[in-house]
Order: C-alpha cells, then sequence, then structure tokens
C-alpha cells in the first residue's frame, strides 16, 4: 500500500516537525486516488472559499489542519488539509467580510513544504492589520504551521500543546553503486544547469543545498522576527537548545513557549473562545430600544 510519505520526493525543503508529522505520512493513499479513471471523474478543485471557515457571533474559525502544500486540492479533499493558496485566499475574503469581527486560525499542524508559504503568510500579517487575528495552537503548531501562526495578532497554546520546530531540512540521495539490475544511473543537466540537480556525494552539491535551505531558514526567521517583534539579532540564540545559536529547530511547550517568546498565554479551548465572543459577539439591544423599534414599525405599518 502506498502511503502519503511516498508523494513528497526528496530535494524539497520542508519546514516540518518529521517525528510529530510520522502518522500523517505513514497514511495509504485513499483508494481510487491513483486510478487515473478515478482521477478523471473527480473534481478538480478543492474546497471552495465558504467551505475553509465558519463564522458564529461575529468570529471566523479558519482550521490549519494536517500537512501543509501550496495548493494541494487532493489533500483538502480526502483529509481535510490546508493549503496556503487556501489560507490565503480565505484571509482575504475575511479581510472584507462584515460578519467577522476577529479571525482564529486554529491550528494541528506538523508543517509541510517551504514552498508557497510566503504568501499565506503575508496574507495573515495583512489582514491582522484590519482586524485581530488569533492563533490557536490546539494542540500542534510546528516549522511551516509556527511560520503561520507567528504573522497573527497572537498566539494562545491550550494546555499541553507544542510550537516551534523553526527550520528548514530536506532529504538527499545519491548513487554509489549500481543497481541490483547491474545498471548504474547517471544523472545530468544542461551545461549551465549544475544547481538545478545537486549532488550531495560532492562537496560542491552540498554547498548548494546548504545555500537553499539557509535562505529558507532566512525567510522562515525574517517573518517570525517580525511577527512576534523578536530583533534579528537574538532569534537564533532563543531558539537554541544550548548555548550554540546552531542548536535551534526544537519544538517546545507552553511554558517554555511563551517564555522564550514565541507564545502570549495558555488556555483551555473552551476559555479562549468565551474570552473572544463576548468581544465579537452582536450586543443586544436595550428593552427601551427595542420597544421603540417596534414602535416605529408599528406607526410606520399604520400610516401605509
Amino acid at each position: 500500500t502506498r502511503t502519503l510519505a511516498s508523494l513528497f520526493g526528496p530535494l524539497q525543503p520542508m519546514a516540518l516537525a518529521e517525528d510529530l508529522a510520522a502518522p500523517l505520512l505513514a497514511l495509504p493513499i485513499p483508494e481510487g486516488a491513483a486510478d487515473p479513471a478515478a482521477a478523471a471523474g473527480a473534481p478538480a478543485a478543492g474546497p471552495t472559499v465558504p467551505d475553509r471557515f465558519t463564522v458564529a457571533r461575529g468570529l471566523a474559525v479558519v482550521p490549519v489542519r494536517g500537512i501543509l502544500t501550496p495548493n494541494m486540492a487532493q489533500y483538502e479533499r480526502w483529509f481535510g488539509w490546508a493549503t496556503y493558496h487556501g489560507v490565503a485566499e480565505t484571509l482575504a475574503h475575511l479581510a472584507a467580510s462584515e460578519d467577522a469581527a476577529a479571525i482564529v486560525l486554529e491550528i494541528d499542524s506538523p508543517g509541510g513544504l517551504v514552498c508557497g508559504i510566503e504568501a499565506a503568510a503575508e496574507a495573515i500579517a495583512a489582514v491582522g492589520a484590519v482586524k485581530p487575528v488569533h492563533a490557536l495552537v490546539s494542540p500542534l503548531a510546528a516549522s511551516a504551521a509556527y511560520w503561520l501562526a507567528s504573522q497573527a495578532t497572537e498566539i494562545v497554546m491550550t494546555p499541553g500543546a507544542v510550537a516551534g520546530s523553526i527550520g528548514v531540512a530536506l532529504t538527499a540521495a545519491a548513487h554509489v553503486q549500481p543497481g541490483a539490475n547491474g545498471a548504474q544511473i547517471f544523472e545530468m543537466s544542461s551545461r549551465h544547469a549544475r544547481a538545478k540537480r545537486p549532488d550531495a556525494s560532492t562537496e560542491a552539491g552540498r554547498a548548494e543545498l546548504q545555500r537553499s535551505l539557509d535562505e529558507a531558514e532566512a525567510a522562515f526567521h525574517a517573518a517570525v522576527s517580525a511577527g512576534r517583534k523578536i530583533p534579528a539579532a537574538e532569534l537564533a540564540a532563543r531558539l537554541s537548545v544550548t548555548d550554540d545559536p546552531q542548536d535551534g529547530g526544537a519544538t517546545f511547550r507552553a511554558p517554555e513557549a511563551i517564555r522564550r517568546g514565541l507564545a502570549d498565554r495558555t488556555e483551555t479551548r473552551a476559555a479562549f473562545y468565551a474570552r473572544l465572543t463576548a468581544r465579537t459577539a452582536p450586543k443586544p439591544r436595550s428593552p427601551s430600544r427595542a420597544f421603540a423599534a417596534r414602535a416605529a414599525a408599528a406607526q410606520a405599518v399604520a400610516r401605509s
């Protein structure tokens, strides 16, 4: 049985806590998903914007779940997992919605691909300038998921929740001997595209892969620094589990995440929603105003 792990190839920079993602990656690909005939009859697009959120009492709730990808509509359909395109599209819609006074990103994700994440992160930050965006870590916001959470107005963690894993990684492989059938496999690129398929068995290849990872990490750190208002020069040290700033990438439970400036408070899910809906729910009209409104309506009917 093919699993979801088989759909993620090597050399893809991932902002993913692999240990926490293991149960999701081990899920079997749904029956019929790999069948061309079945795929031909499946809808091409993923969920529409209204299917990606709910609104109640002035509060919009956007689930951010699963392994995050740029626009994998199949994952949205099969598992309800979020995509960066879906998050950005939904946030743009809610920014203009009069029904939503505030937005909650309810996050349960070990992270995902780096490709495409910045558009979603920027969309969250942009909406936060218009109305509050609250990230609720319930119970996991790791790596790419934390990248998104860091752009919210506040980050709240439920008891026992985990956040962090700030960094980027990839898996690379190189051929070291002929295959079992005796054939030697060669991978080649055009003359001026050596960086297209870097060879991890060579120093030059590893240097190129490291450059790509460091570039992605720099963007990740810049987003966290701006979103959490942590000076860029201090961030690596805050994330490290030792005195060496290179020892970052760990996850933290709520008390430690708050101490390091990665979250604002811990709160039960019920208390969190009670606090927010107390602010966003429409205020009931006073009896005197309600009576006056009914009287005015009755007079208007009598005159007609």
